[in-house]
């Protein structure tokens, strides 16, 4: 395999006392970085390529700079740090790659090289938010207990990627067991998620409450951050703890499946296999409508609205591969038509911290999809991602269209409460 760099991508000239070469053992290896045969049909894919026409900012030029450091003519210098910053990790390009390269996992790979070279201020940041924080969910349900009285002072950016959070909310927390409605069917553990639990618990109470009346016993085990935003920032040590923590816990609690509500944290959680050698949990792991669609589920009466866009979260869509099962679940529900977005594939620019690291890139697909939700002429779009859901609430403010952003549990526990009424 030739070992240059693809047209556009300058020599990644190692700065003054940068070491060439990786820095430590969780750094892309040989074998998957050769996996890329540079074909170029990752391209198209691709959304900061989209945007730019650099090739830098493709899965190819990425991997090209990765090689390039592997083989000892570069170093991870602030060069090769931009080029892995400017990346989604999207995984767009995974599903077009006929060679089947582990982008992310690559990705992730290099993101850690890059924060063993951070700055020290910058890298302590994120330890204190990412390491730290997400490993206790009392303390980001703390913070959060405050953001009704801040939001009002944040900067305006700020202010509308925050949702407002209910202090009622947060008193109240999710029973540890809920018993099935009539005829019982086993048990699944649910990953109530750290940011998911506090900024959106009335998703969690809709998850558990549909479960339940789909004759699943829930059981809420003691829990800490699926590790996902951790790794994708380059602190896999501490996504692997997270990871550990979590293994555990849904261990005792003795389910037969474990539901996400997530994409992210469910499309994490499938890769507890590689991440910590625990295929038992991994193997168990489902996204919600997924769940569904796999174990049957009643159907309600009705819907609560005629139409809904549906959204396909990066995570769901390309890490998981999943497409039909949305789909499937959404197309049993009487009286409910799913209308596709334009660009359904493309990223809506949150990944995770993306839209607060790199404001400029995310706001620009932010208004694409919320033009394109906008352009579907639905008065709701599902979305089965916080982040997802918080970026194109934003979008669609911006462009002051009252569109309702709502979580496909949402939806179908209205669903059902409506048929009780009825």
């Amino acid at each position: 395999m030739s070992s240059k760099l693809p047209a556009g991508v300058r020599f990644l000239g190692a700065e003054p006392g940068a070491v060439a070469g990786w820095l430590t053992h969780d750094a892309p290896t040989d074998r998957d970085i050769a996996s890329c045969v540079g074909c170029g049909l990752c391209l198209p894919h691709c959304p900061t390529y989209r945007l730019t026409g650099d090739e830098t900012a493709s899965p190819r030029g990425r991997i090209a700079a990765m090689r390039a450091v592997s083989e000892g003519r570069a170093a991870v210098d602030a060069t090769f740090s931009r080029y892995m910053d400017l990346c989604l990790g999207c995984r767009a390009c995974e599903d077009a790659c006929p060679s089947l390269v582990p982008y992310g996992r690559l990705l992730d790979g290099a993101k850690a090289e890059v924060m063993a070279v951070r700055a020290r201020r910058a890298r302590l940041v994120r330890v204190l938010g990412l390491d730290i924080l997400l490993d206790h969910k009392w303390a980001i349900t703390a913070l959060s207990a405050y953001l009704p009285f801040v939001r009002p002072f944040l900067p305006p950016r700020l202010r509308r990627l925050v949702p407002r959070v209910s202090l009622r909310e947060l008193a109240r927390p999710i029973p540890a067991v809920t018993l099935p409605k009539g005829h019982a069917r086993g048990t699944v553990a649910v990953l109530t998620g750290c940011i998911q639990d506090s900024w959106f618990r009335p998703i969690n109470r809709a998850t558990v409450r549909v479960l339940a009346r789909n004759g699943w016993k829930v059981v809420v085990p003691p829990q800490t951050c699926c590790g996902a935003l951790t790794a994708h920032y380059g602190s896999l040590g501490a996504a692997r703890r997270m990871a550990a923590k979590n293994a555990a816990a849904f261990a005792l609690a003795d389910a037969d499946w474990i539901v996400v509500n997530s994409a992210g944290c469910s499309a994490q959680m499938k890769e507890y296999g590689e991440l910590i050698d625990r295929p038992d949990v991994a193997s168990r792991v489902r996204d919600l409508l997924e769940f569904l669609d796999e174990q049957g589920f009643e159907q309600p009466a009705g819907s609560p609205v005629a139409r809904v866009a549906l959204h396909d979260p990066c995570h769901l869509l390309h890490a998981q591969r999943i497409f039909a099962a949305p789909r499937s679940v959404l197309g049993q529900v009487p009286g409910l038509e799913v209308v596709e977005i334009a660009d359904g594939d493309r990223c809506c620019g949150s990944a995770g911290l993306y839209n607060l690291f790199e404001p400029a890139g995310a706001d620009r697909l932010m208004r694409q999809k919320a033009a394109n939700v906008a352009a579907t002429g639905c008065h709701v779009v599902l979305a089965g991602n916080p982040g997802c859901a918080v970026q194109i609430t934003a979008g669609l403010a911006e462009l002051g269209v009252d569109v309702e952003v709502l979580h496909p549990a949402e939806l179908l526990d209205r669903a059902y409460r409506r048929s009780a009424r009825g």
